[in-house]
């Protein structure tokens, strides 16, 4: 997509960690050092004594968001930050991630590379989830994956399932996996559901402890819709691990893509495959 001017940047840090207030201003000085601002969003610069803008004016405000943490600290970004279209990209404090894949010892080469237009942005699927609480639709967008699953760790849980309005399966086991290709690394792989390539417009859905063995993973293209209804008393649905919200029974769960994708800024060398090398230890 056509790149854009960096000019001002919105800062996240990791929740519950003071401790990256020195790794905020060394970040900053960074920045400053090519001409790009800094702002950093209310919550964040509230735990280690900086004053900070409110999220959605920083939304507002800056050409790209910037995480400071890990993968959770992205995707909360990504989803609170959806409805602007404004890029994110993630600095790990600490380990590679997935999707944070700059390191602070990379930073200054990489914010370089931004302020003379070297980067790329890519677009990433995103799941819109919904359901019809007291009349009203609720609807929720999830960057990993919707999970429905069991309240209760004592009972497995059924699951009728239709595609595009036709009867598809009936789970029964502890529940089912809807990831996003960019969430296919998550969750949905330690449930055995397979690695999608994350720019592809597909999603999958994986049964977690399936009560039958052939009750297997399946990937479905982006243009179909899928409805959940749990025949028990009452499920959970869970947003990308982060949010959870009830489904009550005779209520029905309608997922598909969203209409729009998230934007992620990468480097302009930035290849999937070799992080997929580096975090599953493909080819040791």
């Amino acid at each position: 997509m056509k790149r854009k001017t960096i000019k001002k940047v919105g800062v996240i840090l990791r929740p519950s960690t003071p401790q990256l207030k020195d790794s905020f201003f060394e970040l900053k000085s960074i920045f400053e050092s090519h001409g790009i601002d800094v702002y950093i969003e209310s919550i964040s610069g509230g735990m280690i004594d900086v004053m900070g803008m409110e999220f959605d004016l920083l939304c507002k405000q800056c050409d790209v968001l910037v995480t400071l943490g890990g993968d959770g600290t992205l995707i909360s970004a990504v989803r609170r930050s959806f409805d602007y279209d404004i890029p994110v990209f993630g600095i790990h404090a600490g380990n590679l991630g997935f999707l944070a894949d700059v390191g602070m010892d990379e930073l200054d080469t990489f914010v370089a590379n931004l302020a003379n237009g070297k980067f790329r942005i890519d677009e990433r699927a995103v799941l819109e989830a919904s359901v019809i609480k007291n009349g009203e639709e609720v609807s929720i967008y999830a960057f990993n994956d919707v999970v429905l699953t069991r309240p209760s760790i004592s009972n497995m849980i059924h699951i009728e399932t239709l595609v595009d309005g036709n009867s598809f399966n009936t789970y029964y086991g502890d529940g089912v996996i809807v990831a996003t290709p960019t969430g296919s690394t998550a969750y949905n792989l330690s449930a055995g559901g397979p690695v999608l390539f994350p720019l592809t417009e597909v999603f999958t859905l994986t049964p977690i402890c399936p009560h039958s063995l052939t009750q297997t993973p399946v990937v479905l293209p982006g243009e179909f819709q899928i409805e959940m209804q749990s025949s028990d008393k009452k499920a959970l649905i869970i947003i990308d691990g982060q949010d959870m919200h009830e489904l009550e029974q005779g209520e029905s769960l309608h997922i598909k893509l969203a209409s729009k994708r998230a934007k992620l800024l990468h480097r302009e060398e930035f290849s999937y495959f070799d992080v997929l090398k580096q975090k599953l230890n493909w080819g040791d």
